[in-house]
């Protein structure tokens, strides 16, 4: 089609899908008049933000904000970290490739200790524990005689309470594998939202704690994982695993894991936001000034995967990660279209790095213009409007200076809310979400422009846990079960054309997903679509 007139807006509602039950659904239940009339008056269409329509190895896969903005940005559906990991482990590839062997024998030769570090769970978002156990398994193979593991809790892409459950099949696991010739023991942790994997630079003092905790050895001793669950979960009633404090686990000769000259360590996550600050700390050298480290071990680090292939963090990897080309964005800097992204801290980088088909920096400096609004570092649930008002002020400025035609945003409300499990405060967030995008999509208007409006996978919509059946899940008191995870539930697609310069409809069906969404931007730009990606949204009316 002959391209719109004025600038196409994409807005990304990050964690916002479409459930059919009203039971926990921070969307419904959330006062929404500019949705909802989005949704009834103008082209609509659910979309597939999960499983293998994003990349993932199944379709009981949630889906992410990694994979879904790497698949809104690409238009084509990639083989994502989960499945090149599980490949590489079935292939036996991971432990017959170059790293994992020069590991192996830098540890044996130092007389070291291999160390493991990352999220246990299998939300299969940052990682999974199918993987660190086989790591665990191959550590023995080889003959490695001590191995410790750092575990970060979850309690944000899994039950929010469920930590016990994954140390104790740890702890069995280890408990198997241990004997006169191998050592194997859990050597700290804490909740991953309080130590360890920060993002996007937000908050330095987590990647310290960690830091103290894995490396130094340094914080609250406990005898075991379970007594330090126990004891904390006490001490705070309520609490969920991601914000759990950090703990180090010790014996009568004091911790049994901090990080020593001569180990080799680990980061087994697969996801790269949140492991890429821990990896700088370890991978770089006096240059590193983003907190103290006291001691600086001369170890043999490694990343289940390359985090940032630009910045090559970290320097060694295990399983290479996913190539992405021909990315939307490499297509409209050929086409000479000036460019806009803009979110706050917490997905900023989905909207430039992950977009971009996980590189760093701009393609095209003169034509993309990227803009970071700081992000609150109080608990979500008390700022549930987040950065919304700001980001939609930024637009509006922007929409209204004809500089860009393709602009971009996420806003981080229904996704970073949802996570803390307060159903209040997501439909506060959602609440104020809507009132945001009533004042962006007059801006719109008054440009002659188009907007779309969508999701990357959805949150909001499913607040307590569902059963098969469609009903909720209650716990042993009776009330709801609390999900603070994403869901497996489709995505809004929402066409909002003022000025019907659009002479197409939206296409129907199961089939379609997020990944379509690139091609459909580039139609609506007057521009063809590789052949690589998935079609167009867009189809003619019968």
């Amino acid at each position: 089609m002959k391209a719109i007139n004025g600038p196409l807006t994409l807005i990304i509602m990050d964690g916002v899908g479409l459930s059919t039950s009203d039971a926990g659904n921070a969307f419904t239940l959330a006062h929404t008049p500019v949705l909802d009339e989005l949704m009834a008056s103008h082209a609509f269409c659910p979309l597939t933000a999960h499983g293998r329509a994003v990349g993932m190895p199944s379709d009981q896969d949630m889906g992410n904000s990694e994979v879904g903005h790497n698949a809104l940005g690409a238009g084509q559906i990639v083989d994502q970290g989960a499945l090149l990991v599980n490949n590489a482990i079935q292939s036996g590839s991971l432990f017959n490739g170059t790293v994992w062997r020069e590991l192996v024998q830098f540890v044996k030769q130092q007389s070291g200790t291999l160390h493991l570090l990352g999220l246990l769970s299998d939300g299969n978002v940052h990682a999974h524990i199918d993987h660190l156990e086989a790591l665990l398994r191959q550590a023995k193979r080889e003959g490695l005689a001590r191995v410790r593991v750092h575990v970060l809790l979850d309690g944000r892409d899994v039950g929010e309470t469920t930590a016990h459950l994954y140390l104790q099949r740890l702890q069995s696991l280890l408990n198997d594998l241990s004997d006169t010739g191998h050592d194997a023991r859990i050597a700290s942790g804490g909740g991953r939202m309080f130590l360890t994997m920060d993002r996007y630079e937000a908050e330095w003092a987590m990647v310290e704690r960690g830091w103290r905790h894995h490396v130094l050895g340094e914080g609250r001793q406990f005898s075991s994982a379970d007594q330090a669950l126990k004891t904390l979960r006490d001490e705070d009633p309520g609490v969920i695993d991601q914000y759990l404090p950090g703990f180090v686990i010790c014996d009568e000769a004091g911790p049994v894991g901090p990080i020593l000259d001569g180990d080799g360590v680990i980061l087994f996550n697969f996801r790269g936001d949140r492991a890429i600050e821990i990896s700088r700390a370890f991978d770089e050298d006096d240059s590193f000034t983003e907190f103290e480290r006291e001691r600086v071990p001369n170890v043999f680090y490694a990343g289940m995967m390359q985090y940032d292939g630009d910045l090559l963090i970290p320097n060694r990897y295990l399983v290479s990660p996913p190539e992405i080309r021909q990315t939307l964005t490499e297509l409209l800097v050929e086409a000479d279209v000036t460019q806009y992204a803009i979110s706050e801290t917490q997905k900023y980088g989905h909207v430039t790095y992950f977009w971009n088909g996980n590189r760093s920096g701009k393609m095209a400096p003169a034509k993309e213009h990227f803009v970071e609004i700081p992000s609150d570092l109080l608990p979500f649930e008390q700022r549930p409007w987040m950065k919304a008002a700001e980001i939609t002020d930024s637009l509006i400025a922007e929409i209204g200076s004809g500089r860009s035609k393709f602009i971009r945003a996420n806003y981080a409300n229904g996704d970073m809310v949802g996570h803390t499990g307060n159903l209040q405060a997501t439909i506060t967030a959602m609440t104020c979400l809507d009132l945001e995008l009533g004042r962006l999509l007059k801006a719109v208007t008054k440009s002659g422009g188009v907007a779309l409006i969508t999701a990357d996978h959805g949150n909001a919509e499913e607040m307590f846990e569902h059963a098969k059946d469609g009903a909720v899940v209650l716990t042993a008191a009776g009330i709801p079960a609390v999900k603070t995870s994403h869901s497996l539930n489709p995505v809004p697609f929402i066409l909002f054309d003022p000025q019907q310069q659009v002479p197409f409809t939206l296409r129907q069906g199961a089939e379609w997903g997020i990944s379509n969404i690139a091609s459909t931007i580039a139609e609506l730009l007057g521009l063809p679509s590789p052949k690589s990606w998935r079609p167009s949204l867009l189809v003619k009316p019968l």
